[in-house]
C-alpha cells in the first residue's frame, strides 16, 4: 500500500516537473521516417534532441548535417530546424535568434511552402511578446507588420492567412487602445489639437476597434468645443468665421460617421442630437451597415470577473477577447495626423487661402529707391569721380597696398570688372607707353605712394626714386606698428568706417619680444 502512494506521489510530481517547463511545440513531417541515409540519421538524431529539449545538442547535429551534405534533400528542413530549435525554447533572446534563422530561410527558399509557416512564426513571436497599450508597443508594431506581411505575400494560402487575419486584429486592438487612452488624456485636459490627430489617427486606420464609436464622438466633440473656444477669441470676425465653419463641418462629419457606420451603437443618439444642434441633416444607415455591425458585435467576448483580475498580473493585453473575430482588418496604414499639422490647416484656412493657394493678404511693394540702389555701369565713368583720389578713398589705396597692385589713372578708360562697388575704381593694366614704366613691379608697401604719381604726377617720378625696403615683421616704428611712408591703420580703418564697408580695426602686430621661453 505504501510502495502504491510512492508511486502515485511520483507520477504527480513528474506530471507537475513537466508542466512547469514551458517550450513551443514543433512538429515535423519527416522527423520520425526511418531511413539509413547518413543524412536522413543526423537528421532523425537532431529532432530526437529537440524532442527531449536538448536544443544545442540538435543545433550541433542539424549545424553538422548542413555542413557536411550541402546537396542533401533535408538542408531546407535542416535551416528551417534550426530556427524550431531557438524558437522552441520560448525565451527572448531565443526569439531574436530563431527571427534571423526564419529570415534566412525565407530569402533563400521562398517558394516552399514552409516560407509562410517560418514567416508566421516571426509574427507569433512578436505577438507573444506584446505588453499592455499603456506600456511598450514595440512588439504590437513588429507583429502588425509581419502579419500583414504574410497576407500579402501569400493570400492564396487558406491555412494560414485567416490565422494571421484574426490576430492582426487582436493585435490593432491593442494599438488602438494605446491611440484612444492617449487622445482621451489630452481632450480631458482641453488640448484638443493633440486629441484631434490623435483621435483622428485612431478613427482613420482600426475601423475594427471595440470603443471606435466612443472615439468619432469623443473627436466630434472636440471639434465643436476648438470651434467655441475660436467664437469666444479676440480675432478679427472673417477669419473667426471660416474656422468656425470649418470645425463644424468636420464635427457634423464625425456624427454622421457614427449614424453609417456604427448605426446600432449606443453613440447614435447622442450624434442625432449634435446634428440637429448644428443644424445639419441626419443620415440613415444601411441595411449592409446594419448588419455588419451587428455582425462584429456578435463576434466580440468579454473577460470574466477573475480573468480581469488576474490580468493585472501578466505583461500580456487584456484587450484582445475584445478584438473582432469578422471583418477585413486594414493592410496599410493611412497618412497619420499630428498636432502641427491641424494649427497649420486652421492657419491657412484663417488666412483665406484656398485650394487654388492665393490669399486675401496684400502685401504693399514699395518701389526702390534707383539712386541708393541700382549700380552704377562698370563701362560708364562713375559721377563725380577725380583723377587724384579723395581722402574717403583711402581706404581703396589701403586695399590695393595690401594686394600688391595699384589704382588705375582716372584716363584710362576701364575694361574689366573686377568691383561691384561703384565708389571703388576701377582696376584696368596700366596703359602708359613702355619707356614709362618701371621694369619692375613696385613694392607692396610703396604701392599706396605709386598709385598718387600715376595718379596726376610726373611719371618718371616714380622711376628716379628708389625702392624701399619692406619692414621687418619685428619692428615698431612711430609706435603704431606700420613703416613710414605706409598708410597706417588707423586712419585706413576709420575711412572704412566712414565708407560703410567694414567698421573693425586693424590689430597690432606683435613682435618675437612678446614670447617668453619655456
Amino acid at each position: 500500500m505504501i510502495h502504491r502512494y510512492t508511486k502515485l506521489a511520483f507520477a504527480l510530481g513528474m506530471a507537475v516537473m513537466v508542466a512547469g517547463c514551458h517550450h513551443n511545440k514543433v512538429n515535423n513531417p519527416i522527423a520520425n521516417l526511418d531511413s539509413k541515409q547518413p543524412d536522413k540519421v543526423l537528421f532523425d538524431r537532431a529532432m530526437d534532441a529537440m524532442k527531449h529539449g536538448k536544443y544545442d545538442v540538435a543545433r550541433i547535429t542539424l549545424q553538422t548535417l548542413i555542413n557536411t551534405y550541402p546537396d542533401s534533400e533535408y538542408i531546407a528542413r535542416a535551416k528551417l530546424a534550426v530556427g524550431d530549435s531557438w524558437y522552441a525554447e520560448g525565451s527572448t533572446a531565443s526569439y531574436q535568434q530563431a527571427e534571423v534563422e526564419y529570415k534566412d530561410f525565407i530569402t533563400f527558399f521562398p517558394n516552399l511552402p514552409e516560407a509562410a509557416e517560418a514567416q508566421l512564426k516571426i509574427a507569433d513571436m512578436h505577438y507573444k511578446e506584446m505588453e499592455k497599450p499603456d506600456r511598450d508597443y514595440t512588439h504590437a508594431m513588429r507583429a502588425e507588420d509581419e502579419y500583414r506581411q504574410l497576407i500579402q505575400q501569400w493570400p492564396d494560402n487558406t491555412k494560414l492567412v485567416p490565422i494571421a487575419k484574426q490576430r492582426l486584429r487582436e493585435v490593432q486592438e491593442v494599438l488602438a487602445e494605446r491611440q484612444y487612452r492617449i487622445g482621451r488624456f489630452y481632450f480631458l485636459r482641453e488640448s484638443y489639437p493633440a486629441a484631434i490627430a490623435r483621435l483622428k489617427t485612431l478613427t482613420d486606420a482600426y475601423p475594427l476597434y471595440s470603443q471606435a464609436d466612443d472615439a468619432l464622438m469623443m473627436l466630434g466633440r472636440a471639434y465643436e468645443n476648438e470651434a467655441t473656444m475660436i467664437k469666444n477669441s479676440k480675432m478679427l470676425e472673417a477669419p473667426k468665421m471660416r474656422l468656425v465653419k470649418e470645425y463644424q463641418a468636420n464635427a457634423a462629419q464625425m456624427y454622421d460617421k457614427i449614424i453609417q457606420r456604427y448605426p446600432l451603437s449606443d453613440r447614435v443618439d447622442d450624434a442625432r442630437a449634435h446634428l440637429k444642434d448644428l443644424g445639419q441633416p441626419i443620415p440613415t444607415p444601411t441595411k449592409e451597415a446594419i448588419a455588419e455591425y451587428k455582425a462584429e458585435q456578435e463576434s466580440r467576448s468579454q473577460l470574466g470577473r477573475l480573468s480581469t483580475v488576474m490580468s493585472n498580473f501578466h505583461k500580456a493585453p487584456n484587450d484582445l477577447v475584445r478584438a473582432s473575430k469578422v471583418g477585413e482588418p486594414p493592410l496599410v496604414d493611412p497618412q497619420p495626423a499630428s498636432a502641427p499639422d491641424i494649427i497649420r490647416a486652421a492657419a491657412t484656412t484663417a488666412l483665406g487661402i484656398g485650394n487654388t493657394g492665393t490669399s486675401n493678404v496684400n502685401v504693399e511693394q514699395v518701389s526702390p529707391d534707383a539712386t541708393k540702389s541700382d549700380p552704377v555701369p562698370h563701362s560708364e565713368p562713375v559721377p563725380g569721380a577725380s583723377a587724384t583720389p579723395a581722402p574717403g578713398a583711402s581706404a581703396t589705396a589701403d586695399t590695393g597696398a595690401a594686394a600688391g597692385t595699384a589704382s588705375p589713372p582716372a584716363a584710362v578708360p576701364a575694361t574689366a570688372s573686377t568691383s561691384s562697388d561703384p565708389a571703388i575704381g576701377e582696376l584696368t593694366p596700366n596703359t602708359a607707353p613702355p619707356a614709362a614704366q618701371p621694369a619692375t613691379a613696385p613694392p607692396a608697401d610703396n604701392a599706396a605712394g605709386s598709385t598718387n604719381a600715376n595718379a596726376g604726377s610726373n611719371s618718371n617720378a616714380s622711376s628716379d626714386t628708389p625702392p624701399q625696403a619692406p619692414p621687418q615683421v619685428n619692428e615698431v616704428q612711430n609706435g603704431t606698428g606700420t613703416a613710414s611712408g605706409t598708410p597706417s591703420a588707423t586712419s585706413a580703418s576709420s575711412s572704412t568706417a566712414d565708407e560703410g564697408s567694414s567698421s573693425s580695426k586693424k590689430k597690432k602686430k606683435k613682435g618675437l619680444k612678446k614670447l617668453v621661453p619655456f
